[in-house]
């Protein structure tokens, strides 16, 4: 599923060309993806000019000019990418268009539909049950150590499983969680309520790093995931320990090896040596 670092990527690929301009066409080629589209889908979208293009956790925000949001969340395999107009045919997953005023079309696929798009109220947005018990964001500055630490309090889970937990912190999945325990030097089985004090430092600076590096690199394309531009990210170069299991670690004094361990149905990546 992608995470925060692509949902961002794709949200700066979105705004410059979508910002100040009008949907003017929508198709929509089925009812629902992971649920039903919203009643009267495309005529609600058709006619409205784009006012913002932001990300909260996973979510697209498209802010309309009727107070109104596109939310749009790629689930497992979605895609949007930004071209202009074409000739062939849509392909078997390209289940909603739309185009704008400067003929520009954006076009979401998703093979196992696990994606949502519905359109809501910018106004009370945290009410939303699919928002209203979100956590920080990790790259604000108010996600800080303190935060984290008393986040964290008195939880006997992994740190690893907390990481992935929305109410925790948003927009940290499998990869990142990975990444950043490792850039921090904790092991993904230390009890969450240990994470305090130095830990809780250097595991925020670890979040952090990972996750800005990974924008600036246009996100991880493990699976489906591309940019706005139709293009791969490159971020899945740099991983230290993700999907490098039986590897030398890469933390060059340690002599350790990449371990993968299953926690919650999930692989977990990381340096038993390292990481404590």
């Amino acid at each position: 599923m992608p995470e925060l670092p692509e949902v961002e990527t794709v949200v700066r690929g979105l705004a410059p060309r979508l910002i100040g301009r009008r949907i003017v066409h929508v198709e929509q080629r089925r009812a629902d993806l992971r649920s039903p589209l919203p009643a009267r889908f495309a005529a609600r979208l058709q006619g409205r000019r784009v006012v913002d293009v932001a990300r909260r956790a996973k979510y697209i925000l498209i802010r309309l000019d009727d107070a109104n949001l596109f939310v749009i969340h790629l689930g497992m395999s979605g895609r949007l990418v930004l071209g202009p107009l074409r000739s062939r045919p849509p392909g078997p997953h390209d289940h909603v268009e739309f185009s704008t005023d400067d003929g520009s079309v954006v076009c979401f696929s998703d093979p196992r539909r696990f994606g949502l798009m519905d359109i809501v109220p910018a106004a009370g947005l945290d009410r939303d049950p699919r928002f209203a018990g979100l956590g920080p964001e990790p790259l604000s500055p108010a996600f800080t150590s303190t935060v984290l630490a008393a986040a964290l309090e008195g939880r006997r889970t992994a740190i690893k499983a907390a990481l992935i937990d929305q109410r925790i912190v948003v927009g940290i999945g499998n990869i990142y969680a990975c990444e950043a325990l490792f850039r921090a030097g904790i092991s993904p089985r230390r009890l969450a309520g240990t994470i305090k004090n130095s830990r809780a430092e250097r595991l925020v600076a670890g979040i952090k790093a990972v996750l800005e590096e990974a924008i600036a690199a246009g996100g991880s394309s493990a699976r489906d995931y591309v940019q706005a531009s139709g293009e791969l990210g490159w971020f899945q170069h740099r991983w230290a320990v993700y999907d490098r299991e039986g590897q030398p670690c890469p933390h060059c004094d340690c002599g350790g090896a990449v371990r993968r361990i299953v926690q919650g149905g999930r692989s977990t990546f990381y340096c038993a040596k390292r990481q404590r």
